[in-house]
């Protein structure tokens, strides 16, 4: 399914659901958000988003363990995770969506460029996906927006997260 497909299954199935939606963003700079409320209504549902591209953003917006960061750097399953539950408690939603990665052109933290980890998290628990993407930097950035909003549509439709 496409980005914006995606996007709309995740805001008509919240919506029905009653539930708020916000979002971290590293890699994408605002990609995911900016096809959530390309969606028509979104505003009923998307509470708001944190771009925290610099990795001391990730520590003081969301709340990522400082410890995580230094020994295991901002391209990591678990900072996804930390994102994804730090951006719903700082934005008061109940489903929280991050991302994080390397899009290139260098490699970042010893991780290969297409490293990307994206992590949907809810009170229902969290799921994060590593991600080996190919292509140039852009491409990189929007598959791993596809991804994500791929992800999300599953597991709220199904009432997973």
């Amino acid at each position: 399914m496409g980005a914006q497909a995606s996007a709309a299954q995740v805001l008509e199935a919240l919506e029905a659901q009653g539930r708020t939606l916000a979002v971290a963003e590293s890699l994408t700079g605002g990609s995911v958000c900016a096809a959530l409320v390309a969606v028509p209504g979104a505003s009923r549902v998307v509470r708001g988003a944190v771009v925290a591209y610099a990795t001391e953003l990730k520590r003081t917006l969301l709340g990522v363990d400082d410890r995580l960061l230094t020994l295991d750097g901002a391209v990591h399953p678990d900072v996804a995770r930390a994102m994804a539950e730090g951006v719903r408690s700082a934005l008061g939603a109940d489903v929280g969506l991050a991302t994080t990665g390397v899009a290139g052109p260098d490699p970042v933290e010893g991780q290969p460029v297409g490293t990307v980890f994206v992590a949907v998290a809810s009170a229902r628990g969290t799921r994060v996906t590593e991600l080996a993407l190919s292509g140039s930097r852009d491409q990189v950035r929007a598959s791993a927006v596809t991804a994500l909003l791929d992800l999300a549509a599953r597991l709220v439709v199904s009432e997973q997260i």
